[in-house]
């Protein structure tokens, strides 16, 4: 049977609001230090994997700079009537980091150059691999909760830099102990067809449904499963 579940008050909206822009100002600071340590070491390594993280780190920066100027207001309506707008800009850093990606990892396996063993690199990759997961699952449930489409798809863009972590790690230590520099641009196509997936799911506003928050409270039907979300939303894993 279906339950009956009301939206966030004017006070918590708030105050989710306030969490959002906390973390996206978070989100902002890291990218910035992980983006200058990334394409300074693969300068010096001459890794296209990590000056391509480093870009990453650029694009993310930009995603969570539309978010931030979504939630740089206080009116809930200004918010949401700049929601689509945001959408689309996350989306299409979705699709830049896709093409980048794609690019890239195809050079790479035509042999295309060859990266030297980065400490730094290795490093850098393992930090984020770290940071980047908790940063991602509390602006989600910040995000779901709120109903903002904009923040979980920010969120997304968040976890995407999680799994390139995980590929430039991975890519970094094969190269520098077994020399196998097929294995990150492989797991970087995949990573590239997951940035386009998400990037169209931004683009048709999918991710979170919004609820219907107003100051009345109206009450809305959920889905069976309870996840907070309307009818045929797609924002529960």
């Amino acid at each position: 049977m279906a339950s009956i579940s009301l939206g966030p008050s004017p006070a918590r909206r708030d105050a989710l609001a306030r969490r959002i822009r906390l973390l996206v100002a978070a989100t902002i600071t890291y990218n910035v230090v992980e983006a200058v340590v990334a394409i300074t070491a693969g300068t010096m390594a001459s890794s296209t994997a990590l000056i391509g993280f480093g870009l990453d780190s650029v694009i993310e920066v930009s995603s969570a700079a539309a978010v931030a100027w979504q939630f740089s207001t206080r009116d809930h309506a200004v918010r949401e009537a700049r929601e689509k707008t945001t959408l689309r800009i996350i989306a299409v850093s979705f699709f830049a980091l896709a093409a980048y990606v794609t690019v890239d990892a195809v050079r790479a396996l035509t042999g295309t150059g060859e990266a030297e063993a980065s400490v730094p690199g290795i490093v850098i990759a393992a930090l984020s691999l770290a940071v980047m997961p908790f940063l991602s699952a509390a602006q989600r449930r910040a995000g779901r909760e709120l109903g903002s489409a904009s923040a979980v798809a920010d969120s997304k863009q968040t976890l995407l830099c999680t799994y390139l972590s995980a590929v430039l790690l991975a890519g970094l230590v094969l190269n520098a102990t077994l020399d196998w520099s097929w294995a990150d641009p492989i797991a970087a196509l995949i990573i590239a067809a997951i940035a386009l997936k998400e990037g169209r799911d931004a683009w048709q506003g999918k991710g979170c449904c919004a609820p219907t928050a107003t100051p009345d409270r109206v009450p809305v039907v959920d889905a069976p499963d309870g996840c907070g979300c309307a009818p045929g939303c797609s924002c529960c894993p």
